[in-house]
Formats: structure tokens, sequence, C-alpha cells
């Protein structure tokens, strides 16, 4: 246990901005210099710090958002270089999630105090230490940063900018001093994920005046960041800045963003400025900028700033239909602009919370996509937490619904959700697939299990999940926009699919942690109700609902057996077919509805659907625009109106989910085992894509497959890494393995594969 110097501290007296702490310190004599300055940063809130006025990280928003009830991250860095005979550490702290407004009902604050925390550890080379820590011989002050909220943006006056209370010497002139704030220590942690960084930075791609007299901005793309501004004018002008996804009658359309304001005000200095406000972040392609200097070229004044977890990109895909490999890079975007410290549903207007269904159904895509094994985790751990202390795993995680004004303004909670509540054992295992790590099975296991008891305790006396609230197949296209939880599917018919496959696999996990016990219990339970659901749901070839996502769901968890598993697959291929090859699905349905076509035999009515450019599809937003995934199929009509609902975003990462099969079956790279020391290659080939590539960094090393279709001849090229094998799977064929190395094989689609060659 970490036994901690550092105290938090805030402002002795009021301030009427984001406040400021600065501790000077010189080293000591006599010791043989110092070898190593290890600084450990925290904050009730979000920080920046400096030592000698220079930056200590080039991350921002530290130290994210975690359940701070129980858990407040902390940063270990070190700056050692930074540090000098005589120096000065300085932290400026702004409200971020802990004091900011969340959600978009009224919600309890975390706190109403924002206070920094520092523990800067100094060695000598005689092995001498000494610590500089916040406490009460701090000093704190005003700066320029005058509001800062993450939904309603930062206001920063550059008249009281001053650099030098980040150096010795500084006269801290109207600076007092601080005082302690009782914050439980043991509540901190280690961050063991990618900081959240600047990625990139994106040039105007277009500037122009609208017809209210305001400047826009079009940077090209939906991202997720704020915008750096270099600026000169009369002292006291006040440029404002607003952000949105997209345009409307030729101005910034912020209906969808509700509540949030998402403006920034830049108060001029009279001299050179330079803003960036670091302590909020919007989700936006246009910029609407007011008060703008006269005669000064906004094309060389600004800069949009991308933002997101820093995390390591592992999988890649592209292919010959130049609308789905749009589509696909839509998908990386709108992750990383959602992959902010924690995956949140929407990075724009007033909600941007960590949901557990969008995750449930992205984590497989998500990482396959990038290198998110300690991000998940540590999302996982508060997810943990959260289920600790309410004895049920929350809509959302951090869980800000409980500390709800309003109950009646959210959905209910309080008992499990299915597809929401199912985070905790189908993140898990999707990382488990993706990793090969026996360690995540162990450390989620508790919760995995703990949750499956208690939706086996939200059974029916029928053995079916149809109690309580649920979301069951939300947003289906064919709901009422208002009412989108009206779909076509029985809700009880989702819950209990969801239920199967939770029990399953937490069957699955116990096996393979050694719980022979729990595993036969959770195989039965699961048993169980997949008798019941057959029993209840499926009759005269058909089940209740007679929807896609009823089928789909029915055979991507393998409720059904061989027999019911053909029938409901063609079924399931004439309603795809009765639609036109539109989406019919909603939030249930869609992630699995190509995959359980492709399974039962239906591959070209998988093609068909996710080649669909006319709307409800995945391409129909790649024809209207989109740089990112929306929330609804129409969140733009195609007279380009934003969809009238109040829940209209235009990134939202869970559509994407898609993209797993995309990864499997179009791209072809699957896993065999467990962190794909096999890998399966079974590309499906079908009309409408005639190459396709895909690569993924596994644990193991590089696979990447590229397969060219000419006539009825395809040619399959791909690469194994080192010490990995590989399954080549075609349809109604024989498996053939093929070790690590490079593989060309020719297959002709009515016969055998054919191998030409194998190198290495």
């Amino acid at each position: 246990m970490t036994i901690w110097t550092g105290r938090f501290i805030v402002p002795e007296n009021d301030i009427d901005s984001a406040p400021r702490f600065r501790r000077e310190f010189s080293t000591e004599p006599g010791h043989g210099g110092l070898v190593a300055a290890t600084l450990r940063l925290s904050a009730l809130g979000i920080c920046e710090a400096w030592i000698n006025g220079r930056p200590v990280t080039d991350a921002v928003l530290t130290p994210g958002w975690t359940s701070y009830e129980w858990r407040l991250h902390f940063v270990e860095l070190d700056v050692t270089d930074l540090v000098d005979e005589t120096s000065t550490l300085a932290i400026t702290v702004g409200n971020g999630w802990y004091r900011g407004r969340l959600g978009w009902i009224e919600t309890h604050r975390y706190g109403p105090d924002i206070a920094g925390f520092a523990e800067l550890r100094l060695t000598y080379a005689d092995g001498h230490e000494a610590v500089v820590a916040t406490d009460e011989s701090w000093m704190s002050g005003p700066g320029p940063v005058v509001a800062d909220d993450l939904y309603n943006g930062q206001a920063i006056d550059a008249r009281r900018e001053d650099d030098a209370w980040l150096h010795p010497g500084f006269q801290a002139e109207g600076w007092a001093g601080v005082r302690i704030v009782d914050y439980d220590s043991s509540h901190l942690s280690l961050d063991p994920a990618p900081p959240v960084r600047r990625i990139a930075h994106l040039q105007p791609q277009r500037t122009w005046h609208s017809a209210s007299g305001s400047i826009l901005v079009d940077f090209g793309q939906n991202i997720v960041g704020w915008l750096k501004l270099r600026v000169r004018g009369p002292a006291g002008t006040v440029i404002t800045a607003r952000h949105a996804e997209v345009l409307e009658d030729g101005e910034l359309c912020v209906r969808p963003l509700r509540s949030a304001l998402a403006t920034d005000h830049f108060t001029l200095s009279g001299g050179d400025d330079t803003f960036e406000p670091t302590m909020t972040f919007h989700g936006f392609r246009y910029a609407e900028l007011r008060d703008w200097p006269e005669g000064l070229p906004v094309d060389d004044a600004v800069t949009a700033v991308v933002i997101s977890s820093d995390l390591r990109r592992t999988g890649e895909f592209e292919c010959s239909d130049p609308d789905l490999t749009t589509f696909h890079a839509n998908v990386v975007r709108g992750m990383q602009g959602n992959f902010v410290d924690v995956p949140t549903d929407c990075p724009q207007r007033d909600e941007r919370l960590g949901w557990t269904g969008d995750l449930s159904a992205f984590a497989p895509t998500a990482a396959f996509l990038f290198d998110v094994k300690d991000f998940l985790l540590d999302w996982l751990r508060d997810l943990t937490l959260e289920h600790s202390h309410a004895g049920v795993v929350p809509l959302v995680v951090p869980d800000i619904l409980k500390h709800a004004v309003d109950a009646a303004a959210g959905p209910p909670t309080g008992h499990p959700v299915a597809l929401w509540s199912d985070a905790a054992v189908w993140v898990p295992w999707a990382l488990w697939e993706a990793y090969g790590e026996i360690t995540i099975l162990s450390e989620t296991f508790p919760t995995m299990l703990a949750h499956a008891r208690r939706v086996r305790a939200s059974l029916s006396p029928s053995g079916l999940w149809d109690t309580g609230f649920q979301f069951g197949d939300w947003l289906d296209p064919d709901a009422p926009s208002e009412h989108p939880e009206r779909a076509k599917a029985d809700p009880g018919v989702v819950a209990t699919a969801c239920a199967y496959r939770t029990m399953m696999l937490v069957a699955q996990a116990a096996q393979l942690l050694g719980k022979s016990v729990e595993s036969a219990a959770f195989a039965s339970t699961a048993a169980n109700i997949r008798g019941a659901f057959r029993r209840h749901y499926v009759g005269n070839q058909r089940i209740k609902s007679d929807c896609a996502s009823v089928y789909t769901l029915a055979i991507a968890f393998g409720v059904l057996d061989e027999t019911e598993q053909a029938w409901a697959g063609d079924r399931l291929a004439q309603l795809v077919e009765a639609s036109g090859h539109r989406i019919s699905t909603g939030f249930a349905g869609t992630p699995f509805v190509t995959g359980a076509l492709s399974s039962t035999g239906h591959i070209d009515a998988a093609y068909r659907l996710l080649l669909q450019r006319e709307c409800p599809s995945w391409l129909y937003p790649v024809t209207m625009g989109a740089t990112t995934v929306w929330e609804r199929w129409d969140s733009m009509l195609p007279d380009g109106r934003i969809n009238p609902g109040d829940m209209t975003s235009f990134n939202h990462y869970a559509l994407g989910a898609v993209a797993d099969w995309i990864h499997r079956t179009v791209g072809g790279i699957a896993p065999l085992t467990p962190g794909y020391r096999k890998v399966l290659v079974a590309p499906q080939v079908a009309e409408g894509i005639d190459w396709a590539r895909c690569a993924l960094q596994t644990p193991h090393g590089r696979v990447s497959i590229e397969w060219r279709r000419q006539d009825d001849r395809v040619t399959v090229s791909m690469t194994i890494p080192m010490g990995s094998s590989a399954v080549f799977r075609w349809p109604g064929h024989a498996d053939r393995e093929l070790p690590s190395g490079h593989h060309t094989l020719d297959v002709e689609l009515s016969r055998l594969p054919v191998q030409n060659g194998v190198a290495g």
C-alpha cells in the first residue's frame, strides 16, 4: 500500500477562474547530484502541470474519469530533465468530469471543490530522497481560464495571462494560501491506460461567411477536440467559437447538441495571442466564429486539434468498394472520438456517457482496430465497483444516473438490462478472444458470475427473461422517432436470447478457470433458458415477432438446434430481401445480422445488405458525406435536413459494430484460438467486392490477408507470423492447415483450393 505525502489542495480564497497552484523548491546539496525526479499527479477535476514553465506531459484531461467515489487515477511521470537547482512546480485545475456537467438530466456533482494533487520525489546519487508534495505550503491564485466545462466550453481572457507564475521568483501579488480537502488517498490508483493526447491537427478545408454574418469553417471531418487560435486584435475583443457536426439551412446546426453549449470565448490582450481551450472538448466538423478581427485571414490563424486516448492501431481493412472502405475509416474515426478516457456513446451533446450496451456490441470491433486491452480492463474495474455497490451492472459506467435528482427523467435503473448489463460478460469475453490472456478472465470473472446470478434471479417462472425494464431492440428503424424502444422484436425474445449467451459465456469462462462447479451450474442454466426460449417463442418455423432481429439473435447466439437454424436462416434471408436489403434491425440485432446470414449460407444476402446505399443502411451516411458513424440511420435526411428527433448524433460507434463481421468474413481474419496463436483465414466472397485487404497486429505478430476475384477464381495471399499457424477455410471444402510464413492459394469457387506456392 502506497503511503502518500501529498494532500489534495484547494484555494484558501474564492477564485473567479480555474485555480492555479505553485510551489518553489531547490535541490539539496551534498548528495552527489540529482539522478531522478518522478512526479505523481492527480486532481479532483482535470489538471495541467509545468516545471519551470515546461509541460510535464503532452497528455490532456489528466487524470481522466473514473468512479470517483471509490477510485481516482494518478499518473507517474519522469521529469528529471525539467528540474533545475531552483524550480517551480505549477498546476492548473479545471472542473472536468468531477465538478462539470454530466448527462442530460440534473445530476449530483461528485464534489463541491476541485483540487490539485502532486508528489514529486527527488532521488540523489547517494540514495537520499526528498519529496515536494501538495500541502499547506503551496500558494494559489487566479488565471486566465474564467470558465470551463466539458459540455458548455471554455472562456479564456488573455489579458489575465502572465507566464511569470511558472518560474522561480514570481511576485505573487493577489495570491493566497491553500487549504486541505479530505479525500481518501487509498482510492488513488496508477492509470494503466494510454493517456488522452492530441493525435492530429487539421487545417480549414473551407471558410466562408454565413447569411447571419458569422464566419463558418469546415475542417472536412467530424472530430473530437477543440480549436487552436493564433490571433491579434484590439484588447478586450471577445471572439466566440461555436461548434457543431452539421449545417442546416446554411448555418451551424446546434439543435442536436440539446443543452450542451459547445461554445468557447476568447478575450484578446491586444498583442499576439494563442488560445487553446484544453479544459473542454467538442464533437464537431464545423465551427462558427463571431467578432473575428477584421482583415485577419482565418485559414492561417485557426487549427482544429484532434484528441483521443492514444491507443495503438492494430487492425486495417480496405476493399474494391470505395464506399465500404470509407465506412470502415468512419468506424475508426468514430471510435477515436468516443474513446476519450472512457468509451462514450457520443462526444458532442449533453450526454457523453459510458453506455454499457454500446460497448457490448462494439467491443470485438474495438479490439481488432486498436490495442484496447488496458483501456477496457480499466473501464471494467469501474464497472465492477459500480456493480459491487449497487448490486447490478448499471446502464452507464461511471454511473452518474444513480445520482439523478429526477429519476423519472432517465431510464429505470436498479435491475439488469439485457445487452447493456451484459457488458460485464461480453466485454471481457471479447478481450479474451482478442488477446488470449487468462488473467483477463480471472480478474473479471467475479463480476461476470455476479451478473449472471442476478440475471438468473430475474427470470420469470417460465424460464424467460421477460420481466422488468428492457431497451429491447433499441432504435429499430421502423420504430417511431420519438419512441426508439418500440421495436418490432418482442423485448422478452431479445432479453432471453441475451441471457442464454451470457450464461454460456460464463460457463465457458468458468471452465477455462478451472471452476467446474460454476461451469456446470451455468451450463445447466443456459440449457434451461434455451429450452424455455424454444418452448415459448419457437413454433411452426417461426420465432415470436417474426422480424429480422429475433432470427438474428437466435442464430448468432446458438439458441436453436441444427434444423431450426436452417429454416431460421432462410426466414431471415426472406425478411432481409423483403426489406429491399435495407436495415430493419435495431441496436440488438444489427451487430449480428450479417453474421447470422453468412453462417446459415446466405452470404449473398449479407453482402447485399452490407453494400446497400439507400436509407436505412450502413453506406447511406457515406453517400451523404458522413465521416463518422451516425446514431440513427437517418440522422440526416436525404434532402439534407437534420432528423427532427431529440436524439440525433453524428458520431456514435455502436452501429459500426458490423466491422467485426467485415474483418472476419470479408477480410477473412478471425481467432481460431484466443489471442490468434492459431488464425482462421476464412474470407467469404460474393458479388459486390472484387478484392479486399485485411491485416491485424496480433499478440504474436502481424497477420495479413489479401484476396482478389476474377470471374470464378479467387487468389488469396496471406502472411502468418512466426510461432503462429492458420487454418484456411473455404465454404464446402475441408479445412487446410498452414504454418507460419507467406502463402498464396488459388481457389476456384466450385473446387478445392489448389496451392500455387508457399514461401517461408
